[in-house]
């Protein structure tokens, strides 16, 4: 019989190697603002959400608030810095100067809120499962919100009756994502913040593919002139556990 928490760790891992696939998503984005040395009309802050997004789920994995989390903190690390790799890159090319205030002013909010949601659950609660329970809520809010947030695209679907600019393989990158991080949580002792989150982003996930697949057979593809695409930002990611 296979060990449970064995079980729970390979799972982790396969759970790692898809979110740091997510995570490297918008390098064509970033791609190409290199190459034209100009940010365009890209905006900072899907990446600025993912940076809070990743603090906060890093936090929750040490083990002063969940223990034998490991493979969640290596992974949003992991995260935190590409995000700040984006930002970094965002912040030097903007020639215009549009988007270095809001990223910077972004960051700055981020830290201090960060700050005080560590001050509110280590010195508000003294014991580890109502830290847990606090964090974990706080950390579930950010990434429901980084999963639904594709769903805004399904609006322009409908309206187009185009499915062009819904990206298929991040709908199914993000249900693989958001099952096997549901898996892990419910091996060897369950972690509700984990599954809620990542279950709802797997039934988000479905909804969207659904979506597609009504759309593009009834309307085949694209139904009106093709406009310019766009590379792929983290509003369209989902990038957590």
């Amino acid at each position: 019989m296979v060990n449970a928490e064995l079980a729970r760790t390979v799972v982790g891992i396969i759970g790692n190697v898809i979110s740091f696939g997510l995570f490297l998503s918008p390098v064509p984005t970033f791609w190409r603002i290199c190459k034209k040395k100009d940010v365009e009309e890209f905006q900072p802050y899907p990446y600025i959400a993912a940076v809070m997004n990743c603090l906060v789920w890093v936090f929750y994995g040490t083990p002063v608030i969940t223990p034998n989390s490991v493979l969640v903190v290596t992974i949003n690390s992991i995260g935190l810095a590409l995000e700040l790799i984006y930002l970094s890159i965002f912040v030097f090319y903007d020639r215009h100067n549009k988007g270095r205030k809001k990223v910077f002013l972004g960051l700055l909010g981020e830290v201090l809120l960060f700050g005080v949601i560590i001050a509110v659950a280590l010195a508000g609660f003294h014991t580890q499962h109502s830290r847990n329970i606090t964090v974990g809520i706080v950390a579930d809010v950010f990434n429901i919100i980084m999963y639904a947030s594709p769903l805004a695209v399904m609006a322009k679907v409908y309206k187009t009756k185009s499915v062009e600019f819904m990206p298929l393989w991040l709908s199914v990158a993000n249900f693989a994502n958001g099952s096997i991080w549901t898996a892990y949580a419910l091996i060897h002792g369950i972690d509700w913040f984990i599954v809620v989150s990542n279950g709802l982003g797997a039934i988000f996930a479905v909804v969207q593919l659904v979506f597609y697949a009504y759309f593009s057979t009834k309307y085949g593809g694209t139904s009106k002139p093709a406009e310019p695409k766009s590379e792929v930002q983290l509003s369209d990611v989902t990038t957590t556990v």
